[in-house]
């Protein structure tokens, strides 16, 4: 095929995979197709036909109402049975018309009823029909019965064979890649075998798979029919073309029908088999000579191919559930190997190499940490696997798999040999991990029908190059190489569980070390705070004594050397400060902070608090006010909460500007008093609000000597007391803090 042939087929193949299969404007001729509106039941289309099989001009009724075609007991019928036309499978109208009996199918589309008249079948043929219908729940109890999935492919093909004369039933079988295979045939001796062979996708378009899937049968009777237009060919009320996807009667692609003529058969019927709403395959029945299955017929074969539909996802659901089965042993002694590694969780699946390759029926396993590769069994190069690796990572996948390595990612074709086929799962951590696994490449041999590079041929026509369905079926067979044997569902899912598995392996081992550190940090924090007090105690002792050595009226030397004094003073005084907060932060975070909680009276303890913060809000002139309700009685410990008081209090002395006012209230509420301090300061920006209880937190201006661990203590001691402290501020109106501590009962 040159160039030009080659765009021409290319452009032949979209005209052909766009090919409007819903709206054909025709149907096939073995029934009379009408269209009525609603309520009034008149005619809007109906098929040409009309005229051969009614002698009744199809333009002359178009506008009438329905009696005029079926005279009016039929119509009247058909307006009864109307109301019904949305339910799935309602049986079909028995309907006299002009004397011959007619069955009538009813159904909705896009707002329009569509009837359609089939010729009902003479006694003998409904005779035949119902003695073959009586056996159908025997056909469905042995379906029911079948406990393999080949079992149950070849009661369904003998059963619907039997029940329909067929020339040919066989179940097909999408594949993931598109195309179908054939997995269960009953074929009558004379009639070429298609059981085990593949079919190329192009064979059943994207668009026909879409109306398998919403429709459970078509039907064709006779391949070599002409197509009956309907009148007119488009709507009257939209102006487009019907929507035949619900029609019984629709049209086929002329492609479809000479397709089939080519496999040797002239009438042909198709169910779906479906699992949920995928299309799962489908049951395909063949003659030789043209053959119509009445009605009753279709509905027992629809019957058969959703039982089978069901049974097929039940096994499916049962065969996966087995193998999973298969992998919860070596999964829990994997997980225990991993629970009980060293170092790495990793570590423990390198030491059971032939478990993990057995998991997933592996020829060769990489586990990767970091700088660290482990390689067992057949396994590409270090440098290969840490390429594929970065390929892996980059896709991020968490669990990847392909048995046909080669094709998603290229340099596999360098050690197809030994690698073409992967499974691989990784942790999300800073550092490269992944466990690999590994299959070698089967040569294998796949029997197709016919050439699956020339699934359609280019031909010349009076009109030009036309597409045309392939005329050999014989088997072709085609050499695969660069493939391992699949990936199976309980593989999949060991891969996954085993990641879960390493995933909850290595995050407790993070927290434990980060616990460990946690806990090594406090008791360094209390160790160095409990050994700094003794010799932080010493210096103030020698400061006070080297403070009366010197006077501060004395000559400039002494003068410099009691500022120096009181400068170590003031440092000492603050590093004890700064000591004991953090004894107080270890303590909080290790869990071990305690209280001595006792009855005191809530104005004793606000006179003690205004007699040491009074003098600190005057040299600010800040006024500083107490209230409290009377005889309020608490349950505290007196030096935590006077801790708590004082550093709330001093805060809202170093925040509030001159003139400023601080009001300090306690108040019962039920069980619990409310302890405030309010404050007409600055305030505290709203983005700053949610952390000031953070450790280490500490106001960015006017707190330069702040540690930013005194509101976290504060919230430590009132947790203690079984309260809560909290903090409203609202910018340049000022700031409330409230906690709780219990009342006296």
């Amino acid at each position: 095929m040159n160039s030009l042939d080659t765009e021409a087929f290319e452009a032949l193949l979209v005209n052909c995979a766009d090919e409007p299969i819903r709206y054909p404007g025709a149907i096939q001729p073995h029934g009379v197709l009408v269209t009525l509106s609603e309520p009034a039941l008149c005619i809007e289309q109906i098929s040409h036909n009309v005229q051969d099989l009614f002698g009744l001009n199809p333009h002359a009724l178009l506008g009438q109402p329905l009696s005029m075609l079926t005279g009016p007991t039929a119509a009247a019928a058909i307006a009864q049975a109307a109301g019904f036309a949305a339910h799935v499978d309602a049986p079909p109208l028995e309907l006299d018309m002009q004397g011959v009996a007619y069955e009538g199918l009813l159904h909705r589309e896009s707002g329009v009823l569509v009837l359609e008249l089939e010729l009902k079948p003479d006694a003998l043929q409904i005779k035949s029909t119902m003695d073959k219908v009586r056996n159908l729940s025997r056909m469905l109890q042995r379906l029911q019965a079948a406990k393999t999935l080949p079992a149950l492919y070849d009661i369904c093909v003998e059963e619907i064979q039997a029940l329909t004369g067929y020339d040919r039933v066989l179940i097909y079988r999408f594949q993931e890649e598109g195309h179908g295979q054939v997995i269960a045939e009953a074929s009558a001796p004379s009639m070429e075998l298609f059981n085990g062979m593949f079919f190329p996708a192009s064979d059943i378009p994207e668009q026909a798979r879409e109306l398998y899937r919403t429709h459970w049968l078509r039907i064709i009777p006779n391949a070599d029919y002409q197509p009956v237009e309907l009148v007119p060919r488009l709507r009257p009320d939209t102006g487009q073309a019907l929507d035949l996807s619900g029609a019984v009667l629709r049209s086929v692609s002329p492609i479809h029908c000479q397709y089939m003529r080519n496999m040797g058969v002239l009438s042909s019927m198709s169910i779906s088999l479906m699992d949920g709403e995928r299309l799962w395959g489908l049951i395909s029945c063949g003659h030789r000579q043209p053959l119509h299955v009445p009605h009753e017929l279709r509905m027992a074969c629809q019957t058969i191919g959703q039982v089978l539909s069901l049974q097929i996802s039940a096994l499916q659901t049962l065969e996966i559930s087995r193998q999973r089965e298969a992998k919860m042993e070596a999964l829990v002694q994997l997980n225990t190997a991993m629970v009980h590694s060293q170092e790495h969780v990793f570590d423990g699946l390198a030491a059971e190499p032939e478990r993990l390759m057995s998991l997933t029926g592996a020829s060769g396993v990489a586990i990767l940490e970091d700088k660290v590769l482990h390689r067992y069994g057949e396994c590409p190069p270090p440098d290969e696997i840490r390429a594929l690796y970065q390929w892996f990572k980059a896709s991020g996948e968490s669990v990847l798999s392909s048995h046909h390595l080669s094709t998603v990612y290229a340099p596999a074709a360098g050690y197809k040999d030994i690698a073409s086929g992967l499974l691989a799962m990784t942790l999300p951590k800073p550092v490269d991990n992944a466990v690999l696994w590994f299959r070698k490449e089967v040569k294998e041999s796949i029997p197709w029908s016919g050439d699956p590079k020339k699934p359609l041929n280019l031909e010349p026509s009076a009109t030009g190059l036309r597409l045309s369905p392939r005329t050999s079926f014989e088997l072709w067979k085609v050499e695969m190489d660069g493939i391992s044997s699949k990936w199976s569902h309980g593989d999949l899912f060991a891969a996954n569980d085993l990641r879960r598995s390493a995933l909850e392996n290595d995050l407790a081992r993070q927290v434990l070390r980060e616990q460990q550190a946690v806990r090594a940090r406090d008791e360094l924090v209390a160790v160095v705070s409990h050994d700094l007090r003794s010799p932080m105690t010493i210096i103030s002792m020698l400061c006070g004594m080297m403070q009366k050595a010197f006077s501060s009226d004395g000559p400039h030397t002494s003068r410099r050397i009691t500022s120096a004094i009181d400068t170590m003073q003031q440092a000492s005084s603050r590093m004890n400060v700064l000591l004991e907060d953090l004894l107080d932060t270890s303590k909080i975070e290790a869990g071990r902070y305690t209280i001595n909680p006792q009855p005191l009276d809530v104005a004793q303890i606000f006179e003690e608090a205004f007699s040491l913060l009074a003098p600190l809000a005057l040299d600010k002139s800040v006024e500083l006010t107490f209230n409290a309700e009377p005889d309020l009685k608490i349950h505290a410990d007196p030096e935590r909460l006077f801790q708590v008081l004082s550093n709330l209090i001093g805060n809202a002395i170093k925040f509030t500007p001159a003139d400023g006012k601080i009001g300090v209230a306690a108040m019962s509420n039920g069980d619990e008093i409310v302890f405030s301090v309010r404050d007409s300061g600055k305030g505290i920006a709203p983005e700053q609000l949610p952390h000031i209880f953070e450790r280490y937190w500490t106001a960015k201006e006017g707190n330069a000597a702040g540690t930013g661990l005194g509101l976290y203590i504060s919230q430590g001691i009132i947790k203690a007391h079984g309260g809560q402290l909290r903090a409203e501020s609202k910018p340049g109106e000022g700031s409330e803090f409230r906690f709780t501590v219990p009342r006296v009962a």
